[in-house]
């Protein structure tokens, strides 16, 4: 921060005066002078002399005199080091390290910056004679001395330093460092007086003001036209000038302000914290100084080229100091690498410039006349041909934040009027060393197009146009910043939910507009850029309103700022280059207003604006005791503004401090970036919390009371039990059957609520059984249930009755008969009224796979109508299910009782069926080579490949080396039990006897077998062995291909578990060999589809018995949002739904769409809209196409964006609102009117996360409202045959009198890491009805498998159609081509990478498991001409610490703990630079710029791949390219057959967007197996809908009363 002025009457630094003559003996005298001012003893004597001058202890006489005195005394102690000190200041060491300034700032503090008094002189530096020697060990007393460093200029022929003295006769005036928006130089009798230095603020703007009119008598902003009015003698600015290489102070036109610091003064200003020499010399000695100017050129040359010798390393023999070995040497103002062989200087005109602010051409306008637009008083002008510099002649960038700094910046060019825009230079004003720089800003954009940027100094703006030849590298990357952070701001305001891929594809598909220095946006342009593009988003969500969610959080800024190590909340107090006048970008009004269904809306609006307010109050505790912001960002250390609306609402502004809502100008951008990260994290291993299965289990049993009576005699005596039918209980008598609260031992907690189904007396008592309800806040549904709304659950207990607190009613809503058709109309929210004693029911509950379904059927008996309780009914099922148990028994020998059938899980296994065992069941005699394990890692050269070390880890994403084993299969040959001592069967320890199969991976070819083969061919062996019962998971179907009467493609595709053999396998003579008769023979028994489910949909004697004639109708089904159509090709596939209609608003996946499904209309269009046609009684839309009216759709699916809320932590009142107003919403609106027989809502895994679990809650709350039976769950792509990770989250409903469908069983083993696939919800652990939960019955897809048959292509390949060159060579390769001739490959297209990517690309290792951490640190000449950089390891890094070598590993400063210094940053490296900036904290980058491993599996195909986007692995395994359209949506499963619409980036995003159809295709056969079931139960006459306990004549019938 710029040091505040000194107050007036703070301590003078007097300069006592010295004869010139020789002016060696003047500098030494003064140097060691200054020296003595930093011994310690002095600085405290100053302190206290000023100490007392703030006290008016002391005049400022009287001050003045003390401190003369001091400083006489201590100069007549010092005399022997001027001559070194000389030296050091003004030259360089040979290895080239830059000396340091002396400074007074250490002794003095911002005392010291003080003008002399009348009649002192000013010293600056002294050029060293041209014979001067240049020791290194010159250098450590500079060092020791100086705060502020200063550099010799670097150009071919640079000037030294100048000795500079100027003949002041002014007043003292006070002087303070930093930067300003106006710099004020005044001139009075003719003389010089000292430019004052302002700062930022404006009231210290105000009161030097008021200090500059008292010194002059006239207004500051005319001073000028006084010095032009005396006529000032030209000749003695120019001898300043030309002396001493500052820029001169010229004059200019009355009314424009002040003039341009005088030269010597303008380096006053060089640092904040430097001091300056102010010491006494004889005004002669300027002109004396610029006799040698002849010398000073030819020393500079030298010198230059001494320091260019040193930099190229030419002196590498001699010894290094440890300073030279960790940190290369850098400008301390710009901060650009010394060695750096770009390090471009200035090369500026050393002839006299002209006067030019007074020039004609210039077309002056007064402020205050037309035609001049104001900019603080400022006149404006553009400068073309330009260059930027600082001190020392670097040409360096302006956008750094230099300027920030207070680093002195110039520029020089042609100055031109305002109005002209030819950036000639015809009509120009040469100028050199116009400056220094206050400011910098973008003025909006001229048409949309190109940025105006401007400069503010003392005296005027200037508009840059175009910049000086060697300027134009430079401006090039600032004008591609800025041009860059527009399109990034523009993009996101309208797609609030894109990922960072998707802002990568916007930005390489945009054409920069002409006339800039560069012809395409890259990957690397934005990560340069990156936190500058940040800063610009940082200030465009400060200008918009505090409900809008901020830019920032948005996910793809999120991984940018990740990715590119931003830092957040930087410089936002001091910035200087915000865009002063942007340009107003119209935003896109985006999706209308959510069109709702009157129940919807009720639901949303009433019966959560309780709970909203309610979490509310939460929050609020919350944040009293929660860290609102992080504290560290400058954003965090800001006061508050006192302005803004939060502000305003606060007590301590006399607000009422309801809005709570933190100062706008303090909005912690770090802590906004890190609550949405949280959001999106999911933690898969939460511990599983038991469901409690028994509400009330090892409670204390309560006394018998007088107040329970029994009423009648006893209805059974049963055994020691008396039941009976009533009961009186505190004079209120109850019957079985009735519904009662249960008072529970904590009474903290509410009534629990139980149906009172049996009742009896014995040796324990008065009891009662109770079957007990489970309430809405108990469910997955938690808060946001209806507080009266109970569940059935399958738990129940024995109790006593003096348990019974009281009678309430619970009533059965059935649903009505004409339930379908009610969609839409406006209904009564309140189901019951709330009376504190009545409740009501729809469904039945699962606990442990939040299902809910309709309540079952099960109906009691006459004869056990006394005590029946539907829960021990149900809960005795499936225990009897669960027993194994064996049937029809065959004979005995050998101490075994043989039997023909065996059943578990309710299904049968007979002799000669085919079984799923575990992995583990048994092994093959012959033991294949285990798959390949990983070489051992070999030396690395670490000089070539500096971040190999960062591989430590042995896991490597995307492999299959943990993917377990598929289930063994095997034929059962016995079924037999051993028989006991006692001559009884153990009929509870089941064997099996089994023939063991061969799959191809387990005989001596292994996996490469397998590759080749049908995933389902197996070869007989006749290996047997004995296994348990318990081992079997399924039944299967193995059949001898021979005997089959249709193909085996058909027999395959025919249905799931169809395994084939065509031959037999010998172990032990590694052959294959025709199978045996007795193999052969028994291939048909046992055909059968049994699924192996807990809770088969079907059970395996009616798939069976399936009559031929029994076809399943397709259902008319619509599909919202349907991208592509990859979830309707599924169910296409599956044969259970014919999609009629789709609505798609995006164009390309709209005609994709049609392309490959011509027979369905599809709708173009807002769905808001169409629901809103459809709902007014409209037929058609506004293009004639017919609108699907209720009663028509039978299934609707599909995946609504969740942008507007996805980014949102938690919900309030304000983002509660956007909820309301998502395609959710609209979705569940869609479901509402059309009340379709079955419902399916897809979307990303972290759906069912969102909001603490919030919009799954309400989203199945919706849904129970309306009467559909639901439940969740998440399913992993790869498991249903793909080679792709790819969790998804899936909603399935089922309308009343329907089979709600259960999740598929996985069909492959993949991956474990990649199948955790439960959800915590509240802290329980929900998880779906998935058995096969570690293996199953085909091993995983692979890359191989998906992608090995296609023909080799190039980076950028853009043939649309290619032969294939070749046949399917794996069974996916042949599913997936389909079973026509196809000649043409279709989209076999990938994107054209930059130069510098395909670079990368070319050198990442073909090895499984590469990626970035193999680059080798190299220089590399790119296609496009240009050569990369090595990366330079500048930092000790802390956590890593140095290589064998003892190199250095940190790229940055903050790899010391330090801040991190834009300078550091490096581009055009082929290791990207900003990996290993910030890889420590997000596991190495791993996987980034990753080839694909041709046993592994893809990352979850995206929608733009990129080799630094959130899935980096998108390389080829073998060929230097990104994977290409098809190979991406043979990854999501599409066959080859399927058309994309649209240019490569929107087939990826066609293809990245959609479900993939193998996964459609197995969630909608489960849906026609229920379909299936319902038509079995009607055509078997079986009634519509039954409901159980009792049948209510109406809607609202009691159960109980």
């Amino acid at each position: 921060m710029p040091l505040r002025r000194a107050p007036r009457g703070a301590s003078l630094l007097p300069a006592p005066c010295c004869p010139l003559h020789p002016p060696q003996e003047c500098v030494r005298e003064k140097l060691s002078l200054i020296h003595s001012f930093l011994q310690a003893d002095v600085q405290n004597q100053l302190s206290e002399l000023e100490a007392k001058l703030r006290c008016e202890e002391l005049s400022e006489e009287r001050y003045l005199a003390k401190v003369k005195a001091l400083l006489r005394q201590e100069l007549s102690a010092e005399n022997g080091d001027a001559a070194l000190l000389l030296r050091a200041s003004n030259g360089c060491s040979k290895n080239g390290h830059v000396l340091q300034r002396v400074s007074m700032a250490a002794a003095l503090g911002p005392a010291a910056l003080l003008l002399p008094p009348p009649g002192a002189f000013a010293l600056f530096f002294l050029p060293l004679p041209s014979g001067a020697d240049w020791e290194p060990q010159n250098l450590w007393f500079s060092r020791k001395l100086a705060l502020g460093t200063c550099r010799c200029r670097e150009s071919p022929s640079p000037p030294p330093r100048t000795l500079v003295v100027s003949e002041l006769g002014v007043d003292p005036l006070w002087l303070k460092t930093g930067r300003s928006n106006k710099r004020k130089s005044e001139e009075v009798n003719g003389e010089v007086k000292p430019e004052v230095v302002m700062s930022v603020e404006k009231e210290e703007e105000e009161l030097e003001e008021k200090v500059c009119a008292g010194a002059t008598g006239v207004p500051p902003r005319r001073v000028l036209s006084r010095r032009v009015a005396a006529g000032l003698p030209k000749g003695k600015d120019k001898a300043i000038s030309s002396s001493h290489g500052f820029q001169k102070s010229p004059p200019a036109p009355a009314g424009w302000g002040a003039a341009r610091p005088a030269g010597a003064w303008a380096a006053f200003a060089a640092r904040p914290a430097a001091a300056l020499l102010l010491l006494g010399c004889s005004g002669r000695g300027l002109r004396g100084c610029r006799d040698a100017q002849t010398k000073r050129a030819r020393l500079g040359r030298e010198l230059g080229a001494h320091w260019h010798r040193s930099s190229r390393g030419e002196r590498r023999a001699d010894a290094v100091s440890p300073l030279l070995q960790t940190t290369p040497p850098k400008c301390v103002d710009c901060r650009q690498y010394l060695d750096d062989p770009d390090l471009k200087f200035f090369q500026g005109d050393p002839d006299d410039e002209p006067e030019m602010l007074t020039d004609e051409r210039l077309s002056i306008f007064d402020a205050n006349e037309d035609g001049f637009e104001s900019y603080e008083d400022l006149p404006q002008h553009k400068v073309t041909s330009f260059s930027v510099y600082d001190k020392r002649g670097h040409l360096c960038p302006f956008d750094t934040g230099l300027i920030e700094r207070n680093i002195e910046l110039y520029f020089s060019g042609a100055v031109k009027p305002i109005y002209d825009d030819n950036p000639c230079l015809d009509g120009g004003v040469r100028a050199k060393k116009l400056g220094p720089i206050n400011a910098w800003w973008i003025t909006g954009f001229d048409g949309g197009e190109k940025a105006l940027i401007g400069f503010t100094t003392a005296f005027a703006d200037y508009i840059l146009m175009e910049p000086s030849e060697e300027y134009a590298p430079i401006f090039a990357l600032m004008q591609e910043k800025i041009y860059m952070s527009k399109i990034v701001v523009e993009f996101l305001q309208n797609n609030c939910d894109v990922s960072y891929e998707d802002l990568l594809n916007k930005i390489e598909t945009t054409v920069p507009p002409a006339g800039l220095n560069f012809n395409r946006f890259t990957e690397d342009s934005l990560l340069r850029h990156a936190q500058f593009v940040v800063e610009q988003v940082e200030s465009y969500d400060e200008a918009g309103d505090s409900d809008e969610p901020p830019v920032l959080i948005t996910p793809c800024m999120r991984d940018l700022i990740k990715l590119a190590g931003v830092t957040l909340g930087k410089r936002r107090a001091v910035r200087r280059q915000a865009i002063r006048h942007p340009t107003k970008i119209d935003k896109d009004k985006g999706p209308t207003k959510a069109t709702t269904t009157k129940l919807v809306y009720l639901i949303f609006d009433t019966f959560f604006s309780e709970q909203i307010e309610k979490d509310e109050k939460e929050d609020d505790k919350e944040n009293a005791m929660k860290r609102r912001r992080c504290g560290v960002c400058e954003v965090c250390q800001q006061p508050e503004c006192g302005k803004c609306k939060a502000c305003q609402n606060m007590v301590k502004f006399g607000g009422s401090g309801r809005s709570k809502q933190a100062c706008l100008q303090r909005r912690c951008p770090n802590l906004a970036v890190r609550e949405a990260d949280e959001d999106e994290e999911v933690d898969d291993n939460i511990p599983e919390m038991p469901s409690p299965k028994k509400m009330l289990q090892g409670r204390k049993k309560k006394q018998n009371k007088s107040r329970i009576s029994w009423v009648g005699e006893p209805v059974k005596r049963d055994g020691k039990k008396d039941y009976y039918q009533r009961v009186c209980i505190d004079s209120e008598t109850l019957e079985v059957g009735d519904c009662v609260s249960v008072s529970p031992d904590d009474p903290t907690k509410p009534l629990y609520l139980a149906r009172v189904t049996a009742m009896w007396e014995d040796s324990s008592g008065q009891m009662f059984h109770a079957h007990w309800f489970c309430p809405g806040s108990d469910t997955v549904l938690g808060a946001t249930s209806d507080p009266l709304e109970l569940f059935l659950v399958d738990e129940c207990e024995d109790m006593q009755l003096s348990y019974i607190h009281g009678k309430v009613k619970v009533i059965y809503k059935a649903p009505s008969e004409n339930w379908s058709m009610e969609g839409g109309l406006d209904m009564e929210i309140k189901m019951v009224e709330d009376d504190g004693r009545t409740y009501f029911y729809q469904m039945w509950y699962d606990q442990e796979y939040a299902r809910f379904e309709s309540p079952p059927k099960t109906q009691p008996t006459e004869d056990n109508k006394y005590k029946f309780c539907m829960s021990c009914t149900r809960l005795d099922e499936v225990r009897h299910k669960e027993i194994p148990k064996v049937a029809e028994p065959l004979e005995e020998g050998d101490g075994k009782m043989f039997y023909a059938v065996a059943t578990k899980n309710g299904v049968q296994y007979r002799v000669g069926d085919g079984v799923y065992l575990l992995p583990e069941a048994f092994s093959f005699s012959m033991k294949p080579a285990s798959p390949a394990k990983r070489p051992k890692k070999e030396a690395v050269d670490e000089e070539l490949h500096p971040e190999h070390y960062r591989k430590y880890s042995e896991y490597i994403k995307g492999s299959n080396l943990d993917a377990p084993d598929p289930y063994r299969v095997g034929r059962i040959k016995e079924i037999f039990c051993n028989i006991r001592s006692n001559g009884k069967p153990n009929e509870a320890d089941i064997k099996l006897r089994i023939c063991k199969f061969y799959r191809p991976e387990n005989t001596h070819k292994s996996m490469k077998a397998s590759y080749h083969a049908d995933i389902n061919l197996l070869y007989w062996s006749d290996e047997e062995t004995t296994v348990d019962f318990r081992a079997v998971q399924g039944r299967c179907t193995v059949v001898y291909g021979e005997d089959l009467t249709e193909s085996i493609q058909d027999y395959s595709a025919g249905g799931l578990d169809r395994f084939y053999f065509l031959e037999a396998y010998n172990a032990k003579t590694k052959s294959f060999e025709d199978p045996p008769n007795h193999a052969r023979s028994s291939g048909n028994k046992g055909k059968g589809k049994g699924k192996g489910k807990g809770k088969s949909s079907v059970s395996c004697e009616q798939s069976e018995q399936e009559p031929a004639e029994l076809k399943v109708p397709k259902l008319r089904t619509l599909d919202v949002f349907s991208g592509c159509g990859g979830l309707s090709e599924g169910f296409h596939q599956a044969g259970v739904s014919e999609t009629l209609w789709a609505i798609e608003m995006w164009e390309p996946a709209a005609q994709a769409f049609r392309l490959n499904n011509p027979s369905t209309t599809v709708f173009t269009e807002d769905c808001n809209i169409l629901l809103k046609l459809v709902m007014s009684g409209e037929k058609t839309n506004s293009l004639g196409q017919k609108l699907p009216q209720k009663g028509d759709v039978e299934m609707l699916c599909g995946g609504p964006p969740c942008q507007g809320f996805s980014g949102m932590n938690r919900f309030n009142s304000r983002t509660y609102s956007k909820f309301k107003n998502s395609l959710v919403v609209s979705f569940l609106s869609y479901c509402d009117y059309y009340r379709p027989r079955f419902f399916l809502l897809e979307n990303v895994r972290n759906f069912v996360s969102f909001k603490r679990s919030m919009v799954l809650k309400l989203t199945l709350r919706c849904l129970v409202r309306m009467g559909y039976q639901c439940t969740f769950g998440v399913l992993q792509a790869g498991q249903y045959g793909v080679a792709q990770t790819r969790r998804r989250a899936i909603i399935l409903a089922a309308a009343p009198g329907e089979k709600l469908p259960m999740f598929p069983e996985p069909l492959h083993v993949f991956a474990p890491r990649a199948c955790q696939l439960s959800v915590v919800v509240d802290d329980k652990k929900f998880v779906s009805n998935i058995t096969r939960t570690y293996s199953g019955p085909f091993r995983t897809i692979t890359v191989r498998d998906t992608m090995s048959d296609l023909p080799e292509i190039r980076n950028g390949a853009s043939a649309l159609e290619i032969s294939y060159n070749g046949e399917p060579q794996s069974w996916f390769q042949r599913q997936i081509r389909g079973s026509q001739y196809q000649p043409i490959l279709r989209d076999h297209i990938c994107k054209d990478m930059s130069a510098l990517v395909a670079a990368r690309m070319r050198h990442i290792p073909l090895a499984p498991g590469s990626d970035w951490r193999d680059l080798p640190n190299i220089e590399v000449r790119l296609s496009d001409g240009t050569t990369t950089r090595k990366l330079r390891y500048t930092h000790h890094e802390k956590k890593n610490g140095r290589s064998s070598s003892g190199a250095l590993r940190g790229v940055c400063s903050c790899a010391e703990g330090k801040p991190c210094d834009p300078a550091d940053r490096q581009f055009n490296t082929l290791i990207p630079w900003c990996l290993p900036h910030t890889g420590n904290r997000h596991n190495h980058w791993a996987g980034l710029y990753g080839r694909l491993e041709w046993d592994g599996f893809f990352s979850t195909t995206v929608t733009n791949p990129e080799p630094m986007g959130k899935q980096g692995r998108v390389l080829h395994p073998e060929q230097h390219r990104v994977v290409s359209v098809r190979e991406c949506a043979r990854s999501q499963g599409f066959p080859d057959t399927y058309r994309l619409f649209g240019n490569i980036l929107d087939k990826h995003r066609q293809v990245g967007n959609a479900v993939p159809p193998p996964l459609a295709k197995a969630i909608g056969l489960e849906i026609k197996s229920c379909v299936l079931v319902k038509l079995r139960e009607d055509t078997a006459g079986g009634e519509g809908v039954t409901f159980p306990i009792l049948s209510p004549q109406t809607n609202a019938s009691p159960v109980s009363c």
